[in-house]
């Protein structure tokens, strides 16, 4: 091996393919969610190529067999996510700058999260919240237990009970 010297650096190994990163971080109004959510949005501003996704998932309705009532409680969930996305996304808007990408997707949040991120090639990472009581909740039992050795980006954890200051001082 030979020693380089700083003036035979001309450049990179290999071209640096320009490249979006974007953070995929679930909402669903728990507490845990928003502090996923304000880490997230804090490392997607900070990425060069950053961007952000939030994911908002409605669960299938229970009753299917009144197909009126079904549609019904369909469109005021679609109604409600698209409220709780716009309003979020204004707000993390004029915290980083990031403008995010909103998802709503319809099903068990597992399956939809895990076929969202198999589908895009340009997610660099899914963010959970951690819940402080009664368990990791259910979406990071799945993600660490099942899925943690197959998925194609990195899982980042966030501790439920982090404050905001917390999160600015370590995005």
């Amino acid at each position: 091996m030979t020693d380089m010297m700083p003036d035979e650096i001309h450049g990179p190994i290999r071209p640096v393919a320009k490249r979006w990163r974007k953070l995929l971080v679930v909402v669903d109004g728990s507490p845990e969610s928003k502090v996923a959510i304000r880490f997230a949005a804090a490392r997607a501003a900070h990425i060069t190529g950053g961007g952000l996704i939030l994911f908002h998932c409605i669960r299938p309705g229970e009753f299917q067999h009144w197909m009126a009532v079904a549609d019904r409680m369909r469109e005021e969930a679609r109604e409600e996510a698209d409220e709780l996305l716009r309003d979020m996304a204004e707000r993390l808007h004029a915290y980083c700058g990031v403008v995010p990408e909103t998802v709503i997707m319809e099903g068990e949040p597992n399956d939809e999260i895990r076929k969202f991120i198999e589908e895009r090639k340009d997610i660099f990472g899914l963010v959970l919240g951690v819940g402080s009581e009664g368990g990791p909740g259910p979406l990071v039992d799945y993600f660490t237990h099942d899925l943690a050795c197959s998925l194609p980006c990195p899982l980042f954890l966030i501790p439920g009970n982090m404050t905001y200051e917390q999160i600015d001082a370590l995005a």
